[in-house]
């Protein structure tokens, strides 16, 4: 037995619709295929998407109380596929009111049978996508960005209706005002009944004198909207923040679906980003090599020491805990890992020259410091 809708999305039977709705985008957010890790974060994620649109549905939540999850389940792929297919509904015919015919409705009101549902009932807006750049101080600190997008939106000399509110209205004659059409074929099969958006009224019902002049009867218009984002710090890039209401426009007073929006972090010219660690190149001289020393270090927090023992080679890497980037919604930071790397002076004065001479010869090292011994020097290190 497959999970069912209440458990995929973590709520109780009786459950409202705010409960839903909330447990949907901590659920979405959570297994979304850009973000999660999860191998099955795909299939869970069509789960929750198909839990929500069940739940927040009187008549289907109903039907799916009453059913069952998995021979709801299954009437919804037959009813997808063939709406008028009377075999292997066993006793779920009483169900229908009048057997395979009644089921056959049901489908058709449910499920869509094949063709589109009536457009008479309120329906979500879609959701939109886009993104949006940001610096690695600014994942770091988390910041508020302005974001602009081209976005529908209602008709505002309509309100979505896509016609003038005195416009003169009539019942559509093509399908008696249902907003649907139905088809009646024999095949071998037997009897298949498929339901479709009327085709002379768009699923409204009802025939207008006249459109909307401004959005051509499409009920919605594109402007451009500026909006407030708040970036959490910590957030990664490709990760997506989701803008409740924010999306396309809702149809017959439905919601407004919602603007996912993609986080892009530049890269760094100082520190690579390693999940919550950072990491970065720190040069250090041949004395500060050779004796140890202590060494400011910059972090995206400021400055802070480090600690150079005696005898470092270089391409060492130290850890600086609590120095990289947030954890997001979670306490704590990454670390910051820092490579030293032995600079080798371009140019020495006459002291300078002596003294390094001087420590060649001390180690067995006959060299002509004048021909080749930083040449030699550098690639020792």
């Amino acid at each position: 037995m497959s999970e069912d809708f209440y458990s995929a999305l973590g709520v109780s039977r009786d459950a409202d619709e705010d409960e839903i709705r909330r447990a949907y985008r901590k659920k979405a957010a959570e297994y979304h295929p850009d973000v999660s890790d999860d191998p099955d974060a795909e299939e869970k994620f069509k789960t929750v998407q198909k839990a929500k649109e069940v739940l927040l549905d009187d008549e289907k939540r109903q039907m799916y109380d009453q059913m069952g999850h998995d021979r709801f389940e299954e009437a919804d792929k037959r009813g997808a596929t063939d709406a008028g297919r009377g075999g292997g509904m066993g006793g779920m015919g009483g169900m229908g009111g009048g057997g395979m015919g009644g089921m056959n409705d049901i489908f058709e009101q449910f499920f869509g049978g094949g063709g589109s549902r009536s457009r008479n009932g309120p329906r979500e807006g879609s959701d939109l996508k886009t993104r949006l750049r940001i610096d690695l101080e600014d994942a770091y600190e988390g910041v508020t960005k302005q974001l602009t997008i081209t976005r529908p939106e209602r008709c505002p000399d309509c309100d979505g209706a896509g016609h003038p509110p005195d416009a003169d209205s009539r019942t559509c004659s093509a399908c008696n005002g249902q907003g649907q059409q139905t088809t009646v074929q024999q095949t071998p099969l037997g009897r298949v009944q498929q339901t479709q958006t009327c085709s002379q009224c768009g699923g409204e019902g009802t025939i207008y004198s006249e459109t909307c002049s401004t959005c051509r009867g499409d009920g919605q218009v594109r402007n451009e909207a500026t909006l407030q984002v708040e970036v959490p710090g910590g957030i990664r890039s490709g990760q997506t923040l989701r803008m409740d209401g924010e999306g396309a426009p809702g149809e017959n007073g439905g919601p407004n679906g919602d603007l996912l929006v993609e986080i892009q972090i530049e890269e760094h010219e100082v520190f690579e980003r390693d999940g919550d660690d950072l990491r970065l190149r720190h040069p250090i001289s041949f004395p500060q090599a050779v004796f140890g020393d202590t060494v400011e270090i910059e972090t995206l927090d400021g400055s802070v020491e480090m600690d150079v023992p005696a005898g470092t080679q270089s391409g060492e890497t130290f850890r600086l805990r609590g120095k990289g980037m947030p954890r997001l919604r979670r306490r704590g930071h990454g670390d910051l890992y820092v490579q030293v790397r032995i600079v080798t002076p371009d140019s020495l004065n006459d002291e300078q020259r002596e003294a390094l001479e001087a420590f060649a010869e001390a180690g067995g090292e006959e060299i002509d410091v004048e021909k080749g011994f930083f040449e030699k020097l550098k690639r020792s290190f």
